[in-house]
């Protein structure tokens, strides 16, 4: 449904370019995620796949229809939610959506199977405008907005960010149930728990794909064995293990920070341990644990 060859852009000024030579595709009923920090690129090609922006080299298609010459197609097949609130405000939740249906040539009727769930959550609120709505219902009328006319595709970009846990929960629930229309849907998210919700994911940074595959795939293919560790002083202990000789990496994960060994064998445990006893650390714990997709964008950032 989405294939993409080589696509670039760059902003006047710019140091690096906003998309630097991204190539990947999505199949038809995919939900697939693009993840990456804020500055990633992920707007910027989100905005070139959906004919809002021109490339600057390369190209790319969404639905069979070429993103520069077929425009007006693609305007008509997908559905778009931009991360920042774009509806009219002072129009009622029902008179947007009204005002998108027509826009389109249907009827909120016709296609009200496609938004029940999630319209019917706002519905009671109809008549209030939508600048005067919650994060979490501006969040749901913006994706009616996006669906009244059955799109092919839908892009979401960073539909979460600002939303309390339980809204967005309720989110990645209705992106489940709108997957088994048969829409194909690409989010991008900041955040990486999110990431293991898609059936594949793209880690991007800086314009550029670090890896493509299953999040499970992802996390299968780290190499070294991971430790989470913590003590009653965090932030000390990070300086110390940063600075041990055995070290390969060290990064703080909550009240944990997760650690590998440059060698990792039988005395790398015990080695360390008598190492933080040097240095005064007391009541440290350690254990073993399975690698998370943010180790991996970490460990592929690294990566020369």
């Amino acid at each position: 449904m989405v294939t993409v060859h080589n696509l670039s852009k760059s902003y006047p000024g710019a140091k690096a370019p906003a998309v630097d030579a991204i190539s990947l595709e999505v199949s038809s009923g995919e939900l697939f995620g693009l993840v990456g920090p804020d500055g990633a690129g992920k707007t910027t090609l989100f905005r070139m796949l959906t004919t809002l922006l021109l490339p600057d080299s390369g190209g790319a298609t969404v639905d069979g229809f070429d993103i520069v010459r077929d425009y007006k197609d693609i305007r008509s097949n997908v559905g778009y939610m931009p991360g920042r609130f774009s509806l009219y405000q002072d129009l009622t939740v029902e008179e947007n959506l009204k005002f998108f249906a027509t826009l389109f040539g249907t009827t909120i009727v016709e296609n009200y199977h496609l938004i029940r769930d999630i319209y019917g959550q706002i519905e009671p609120f109809k008549n209030r405008r939508a600048g005067k709505l919650s994060g979490g219902m501006k969040q749901k009328l913006a994706l009616s907005c996006a669906l009244i006319h059955k799109p092919g595709v839908l892009f979401l970009d960073e539909p979460t960010t600002g939303v309390d846990p339980v809204s967005r929960k309720e989110f990645w629930e209705m992106l489940k149930r709108l997957k088994q229309e048969g829409i194909t849907i690409l989010v991008s998210t900041p955040y990486m728990d999110e990431a293991t919700l898609c059936d594949r994911i793209g880690l991007i940074q800086d314009g550029k794909i670090l890896a493509v595959d299953t999040p499970a795939s992802i996390v299968k293919q780290y190499p070294e064995k991971l430790y989470g560790i913590k003590s009653e002083e965090i932030p000390r202990l990070l300086l110390d293990l940063r600075q041990y000789e055995n070290t390969l990496s060290c990064f703080s994960f909550g009240e944990y920070l997760h650690l590998s060994f440059v060698n990792d064998d039988v005395q790398a445990v015990p080695g360390m341990r008598r190492y933080l006893e040097s240095k005064g650390h007391r009541s440290v714990e350690v254990m073993q644990i399975e690698a998370t997709i943010e180790d991996c964008f970490i460990r592929l950032l690294k990566q020369p």
